[in-house]
């Protein structure tokens, strides 16, 4: 899996139009933002014709939706990853901050710019249905949390939940700096700080 969310294929094979897009909009987007991106650009880097992003995707608007989803997933895999070597439900909770910190260790074409949803999200208006799926993704983190919690914590579902938001608002407040700052340490800073919270429940 790269970066941009998406599988590669064997070498001396050519990956489909639509990987190829999705690739390029993917690097384009991260690094310049998706505002700045055109189509031209897309197409371009991606090497193929105007018209067959549009035998892919439908408008700009589309190909963005689909950056995010593809964002979601891979990260989603990469906690599933963390999540395979977890014993127990301290170590899940853990695992949603590593994941975060492996997406960080990416070799981004201009550096670590933070969270590529919420970057994105930033930019689309209001209503957008992309930000609606940015919103879910943090939603679904946030509902991991507190699964691994409330197994923790089996007597205290409330103190669970909220212990949940609180480690959410932890990790997106530290991935948010990292953004800024173009490194990990404030992610690896914030798992620090969330063992000890949850070695003190």
């Amino acid at each position: 899996m790269s970066e941009t969310g998406v599988r590669t294929t064997g070498p001396g094979r050519r990956r489909p139009a639509r990987e190829r897009l999705l690739a390029a909009a993917a690097r384009r987007f991260y690094a310049d933002g998706v505002t700045a991106t055109g189509i031209d650009t897309i197409t371009a880097e991606a090497g193929v014709a105007k018209m067959s992003l549009y035998n892919n995707f439908s408008s700009k608007a589309e190909l963005v939706r689909a950056y995010l989803d593809a964002r979601h997933e891979e990260w989603l895999a990469m906690y599933r990853a963390r999540l395979e070597r977890a014993e127990g439900p301290r170590d899940g909770v853990l695992a949603v901050f590593d994941a975060y910190a492996d997406h960080a260790a990416f070799a981004y074409e201009r550096g670590f710019r933070g969270c590529g949803l919420l970057n994105a999200a930033a930019e689309l208006p209001a209503g957008d249905e992309g930000r609606t799926v940015v919103r879910r993704h943090k939603e679904e983190v946030e509902r991991l949390i507190a699964g691994h919690l409330e197994e923790l914590l089996p007597e205290r579902p409330d103190n669970a939940r909220t212990m949940a938001e609180h480690l959410a608002f932890l990790l997106e407040g530290a991935m948010a700096r990292a953004g800024l700052e173009g490194d990990d340490s404030r992610l690896r800073h914030a798992r620090t700080m969330a063992a000890a919270l949850l070695d003190r429940l």
